[in-house]
């Protein structure tokens, strides 16, 4: 599917609460009447068993300036969530790789009404993020990041949070796996 320029007039599939297509909207429709939609969050991990986190742009409507999971996006309408994770790993930090899921997360208000498939990846790939979606980028030890939320929640999304909340025992234990 071609992107297009204006991000507000991107067309997603609605779902309902079960993630069955009910139909299709814009983005800024979706946001406006607060419609279940799909997206995709993945964690990037490198052979130092580090998680890699995104700090979003000023420039984007939802959560400008927080920290986010390695890679995330919208699920466009008739694309799959695999699908989507690849383009987005590749449009955000410009790197392949072989990604697992780890799990669902069913639309609530702190994934913003959407339905979330969870992916992981370890690489050593040099990540290059697009400046127009991403502000900087760093890998975190989950000392480091267990240490960091505590002090500064603020600065993280909620669906980063909810993420580490719900698989971070197992993200810790996991990411110490070779890929």
């Amino acid at each position: 599917m071609t992107r297009l320029i204006n991000d507000q007039d991107e067309i997603y599939d609605v779902v309902d609460k079960l993630d069955q297509v009910v139909g299709q909207a814009t983005r800024r429709e979706i946001h406006q009447k607060n419609l279940l939609h799909r997206s995709i969050h993945i964690l990037v991990f490198n052979f130092q068993n580090e998680l890699f986190l995104q700090k979003r742009s000023m420039a984007k409507d939802e959560n400008p300036g927080l920290w986010d999971t390695s890679s995330a996006g919208h699920v466009d309408a008739g694309e799959t969530y695999k699908d989507c994770a690849h383009r987005e790993l590749w449009e955000e930090l410009g790197i392949k790789a072989i990604l697992k899921p780890l799990d669902k997360i069913e639309a609530c208000q702190k994934t913003y009404q959407e339905h979330v498939q969870i992916y992981t990846c370890k690489t050593n790939a040099k990540i290059k993020i697009n400046l127009d979606e991403i502000s900087e980028g760093k890998y975190f030890n989950f000392k480091t990041l267990e240490r960091e939320i505590q002090r500064n929640p603020k600065q993280f999304t909620s669906s980063f949070k909810l993420i580490l909340k719900k698989y971070g025992a197992v993200l810790s234990i996991n990411s110490s796996i070779k890929p």
